[in-house]
């Protein structure tokens, strides 16, 4: 990242770029900032696009070998090829013996570090991965953004509004916009802001639907599920996240039972800071029992769908009664 925020400042660049990564917030920004660095994006004549896995490798090296007109370079976008993840033997060698004029800018969400091209690109260029941002990293971008708006925010609303978005970067920057519009005119930013504009996520809403579950509140746990279903969300996709939530909660608990702090669970989980807190207090709700008898009952739902045994909305809507019924507390 250092060495591409030099380029940029320099006016330096390499011939090859790759920016890679799950956080597509920062991605596409430095995508934008490098096009127009190296290029007029309007100039046609100069810059071609190129998207999806059907890109033909000969069509690109015809266009590189093109003389750019009337300009410096001709730059070439390629995003979402795939080329990182499958074998791109003609694509690694033609980046060797790239003509001077030629630029490519490679885009891509997940890559093969092991790949032939992708060593490739580290060698002639530069691979600039951009990752999941840590919770310090996104209050303080977040903080520079409210300051910039003249707001501020307790350390508690903070995590609360974190907690209601998620860690995407475009999705905070979104949640944001609406909240400096909601405030206009007042400096707080206080939860019941939050709480009037901001959109729950689908994993907050089955973080809930999992606390009312661990509550036996099943009715409001039915209430969310057909919730989710009434703004089209797949059933089975719900059936995953519960899935994943259960098997999340069961490693917290495991977790903070060997006694490790939150930093040590977020690094073994692969969770926020912030949500290790939520997820170690409601994991502390269940008993391990009822988490793997919870995990068992994910998994049994699975198996009606795939066996047609049952509907995939109505075997979630089961798992669903099924685990939220009063019964007997369990032994931790």
């Amino acid at each position: 990242m250092q060495q591409l925020l030099e380029d940029l400042k320099n006016s330096r660049f390499k011939q090859v770029y790759l920016l890679y990564g799950e956080e597509a917030y920062l991605r596409l920004q430095y995508r934008d900032r490098l096009k127009a660095a190296l290029c007029n994006p309007q100039d046609t004549m100069n810059f071609h696009r190129y998207e999806g896995k059907d890109i033909s490798v000969a069509q690109l090296i015809d266009q590189a070998e093109t003389m750019p007109f009337f300009a410096q370079r001709r730059v070439l976008l390629v995003e979402n090829s795939g080329f990182f993840k499958k074998a791109s033997d003609q694509m690694a060698d033609y980046l060797k013996e790239l003509p001077p004029t030629a630029y490519f800018i490679f885009v891509e969400t997940e890559v093969d570090k092991r790949g032939r091209l992708f060593k490739t690109v580290k060698d002639v260029g530069s691979a600039v991965e951009f990752a999941i941002q840590s919770e310090a990293t996104l209050k303080k971008w977040i903080l520079v953004m409210l300051k910039r708006e003249g707001k501020k925010i307790s350390e508690a609303t903070l995590d609360y509004f974190l907690q209601k978005t998620g860690s995407d970067m475009q999705n905070i920057s979104t949640e944001l916009e609406k909240v400096f519009c909601y405030t206009m005119g007042r400096e707080a930013v206080t939860e019941a802001d939050v709480d009037a504009v901001c959109v729950r996520q689908v994993n907050s809403q089955i973080f809930e639907m999992i606390e009312s579950v661990a509550l036996r509140r099943q009715q409001r746990a039915l209430s969310l599920y057909y919730d989710l279903l009434s703004l089209k969300e797949p059933p089975m996709r719900i059936l995953f996240l519960l899935g994943r939530q259960f098997s999340l909660l069961m490693q917290v608990k495991e977790l903070k039972k060997e006694g490790c702090d939150d930093r040590r669970i977020a690094e073994r989980t692969g969770l926020h800071g912030f949500v290790v807190r939520k997820y170690a207090a409601q994991a502390s709700r269940f008993s391990m029992k009822e988490l793997r008898e919870a995990l068992q009952a994910c998994v049994e739902a699975e198996e009606a769908v795939k066996t047609g045994k049952m509907g995939d909305a109505l075997s979630v809507e089961l798992l669903l009664i099924r685990c939220s019924r009063e019964r007997d507390h369990a032994s931790a």
